[in-house]
């Protein structure tokens, strides 16, 4: 059975040519979004997926704007909200060493070089410079852990364990 990733969900129309706005949660939006390439659309009620080909992106203030090839008009594309962008797992590119997919990531547990337990990584962050990896304890608590190499010391994604040095201040 295939497996599907999510790219991105559209949280509305923007203007009258068909455009629809993104909150992405893809890795490579730039790859994922250029044109010609197909997205599948996955609607709360709807039996099958709807197979979309990229006609355009661009990037308008914190959202992805998209049009898709045959949906040029917004009244086409209003019933599109609230779906959720996928791609199958047969889309997925081999990545460079040190880079992951989030799927990869999250679930994964995080330990100090020490050997302290932290707890499991539930969500990533992409702010800006570097992603920020959300953990959270067995309390429930979160720790803000930055994707960068002075604290990332290893990641294996076949055992589903982060390895970190925490910086002064990260976990107090």
């Amino acid at each position: 059975m295939e497996q599907w990733f999510n790219v991105g969900k559209i949280v509305n129309t923007h203007g009258v040519k068909g455009e629809v706005r993104i909150i992405s949660k893809t890795d490579f939006p730039e790859q994922r979004y250029q044109p010609g390439n197909k997205l599948f659309l996955f609607l709360p009620k709807a039996q099958a997926p709807i197979e979309l080909t990229v006609k355009s992106h661009r990037t308008h203030k914190n959202f992805d704007l998209l049009v898709f090839e045959g949906y040029e008009n917004m009244n086409e594309v209003e019933k599109f909200k609230e779906g959720i962008l996928k791609v199958p797992e047969s889309q997925l590119t081999d990545l460079e060493e040190d880079e992951f997919y989030f799927h990869e990531i999250i679930g994964c547990r995080v330990v100090t070089t020490s050997g302290n337990e932290i707890g499991k990584i539930t969500e990533i962050l992409t702010p800006g410079a570097n992603d920020v990896w959300v953990v959270k304890d067995a309390h429930g608590k979160e720790v803000l852990i930055p994707y960068i190499q002075d604290v990332v010391q290893k990641v294996d994604v076949q055992e589903k364990l982060v390895t970190i040095e925490p910086m002064e201040g990260l976990l107090s």
